[in-house]
């Protein structure tokens, strides 16, 4: 059987992701076959497009980007227990297991998760990725308990404005920073100190605070470090990668030289004022986006979707992740629902 999807032919900063004929996935016995509804659009398409996670990611082009998926299940595999033909579901694919970009993937059932009977597709489809993300850092990483403070960057943002809401909820005190018009949204989501950063600089602002969630460049990051009390943790999703990383990867030694030099600075920066660096790069964890779910379903947490673009225009939908401005996440439209 053969299906529509948008391939990337090479590895380049200009290059466009193509709409083909390609063959429909085959479905393993620990798989099911999804009919793509809809799918999420992520800074992590661009740069593995652009080619900065070759080292990390060897995708052989050509492959289909694509790493959020909400749709409706059509073939299980003769291993599958826990979903039918019929359920409606969402999922993160696991790495090298992505290609959501298309009318149909085929997912493992432990990356895969009931969708969120609340939401639509559309909705369904702008979590995975940033909510796991997010789940890994609060829940896993830091551990927060009702009281502490956290810093997150860029709260109007895919990841902010997931990372807000379940922050809150367990419990936390939360400081963001966004622009002046976007202030009302981080408000509502439940932020309690919003710092403008076109006109206010957060490392004179804030103090003492237990976590930073970094999603930005190494600068900001270095500034973080000065607003943490002594043993405080800062969790970046934007790198530099370091070698604790590379071991949960099972990386080659080379690679581990390669991490270690890259987050030895910032490191040594945090050891000097007594915090802890760490990275998140999230993985496919279908168990804890059932917990997501619930969440969901309990109105604790609730989507934002800046904009949705027809599947035909998915360069158009990367661009506009690309050009910073999305409140929220994007998400492609792959079929009418």
């Amino acid at each position: 059987m053969k299906m529509k999807g948008f391939v990337l032919n090479r590895y380049g900063k200009k290059e466009k992701l193509y709409l083909t004929t390609i063959d429909e996935p085959s479905v393993k016995e620990n798989e099911v076959l999804i009919q793509v509804h809809a799918a999420g659009v992520n800074l992590l398409d661009s740069k593995i497009r652009d080619g900065e996670f070759k080292l990390l990611l060897p995708y052989k082009p050509p492959f289909v980007l694509g790493h959020d998926v909400a749709g409706v299940v059509i073939k299980t595999g003769s291993r599958i227990s826990k979903f039918k033909v019929g359920d409606e579901v969402y999922a993160r694919p696991a790495d090298f297991r992505i290609g959501t970009f298309a009318e149909y993937i085929a997912v493992e059932e432990p990356d895969l998760a009931l969708k969120p009977q609340n939401l639509t597709m559309t909705e369904a489809a702008s979590i995975p990725l940033v909510g796991l993300t997010v789940w890994q850092a609060l829940v896993e990483k830091m551990n927060i308990k009702k009281g502490q403070k956290i810093f997150i960057q860029a709260g109007s943002g895919g990841v902010g404005t997931f990372a807000i809401q379940l922050a809150k909820h367990l419990g936390a005190f939360v400081a963001t920073t966004t622009s002046a018009a976007n202030t009302e949204l981080v408000k509502s989501l439940g932020a309690d100190v919003v710092i403008d950063y076109k006109t206010q600089d957060f490392e004179t602002l804030l103090k003492d605070y237990d976590f930073v969630l970094n999603s930005q460049d190494t600068k900001t990051l270095e500034k973080s470090l000065k607003i943490l009390k002594p043993s405080g943790k800062v969790v970046s999703i934007s790198g530099p990668p370091d070698v604790e990383f590379a071991k949960e990867k099972g990386l080659p030694w080379f690679i581990k030289m390669v991490m270690r030099l890259l987050s030895f600075s910032i490191k040594r920066k945090a050891a000097k004022r007594n915090v802890h660096f760490s990275f998140l790069f999230m993985r496919a964890e279908g168990k804890q986006l059932g917990e997501i779910t619930a969440l969901m379903e309990a109105g604790k947490i609730r989507p934002v979707v800046d904009k949705t673009f027809s599947f035909e225009q998915t360069n158009e939908a990367m661009a506009y992740v690309e050009s910073g401005r999305a409140k929220g996440k994007v998400v492609i439209e792959v079929r009418a629902s």
